[in-house]
């Protein structure tokens, strides 16, 4: 075994706490949203290929 073991979980440390800051200037949107505008989006694809 390598004198580094633990070595892993102290780099990653800096990536997580950046990952779990809260950003107040960031745009928010509800997961919701994401869902339909994706269902409305192939909707409208598969009408097109109907229609084309």
């Amino acid at each position: 075994m390598s004198s580094n073991d633990g070595g892993g979980l102290m780099s990653s440390a800096g990536l997580v706490r950046y990952f779990d800051a809260e950003d107040n200037n960031a745009i928010r949107i509800d997961p919701k949203t994401i869902v339909a505008f994706g269902a409305f989006f192939g909707i409208f694809v598969q009408i097109l290929n109907l229609i084309l």
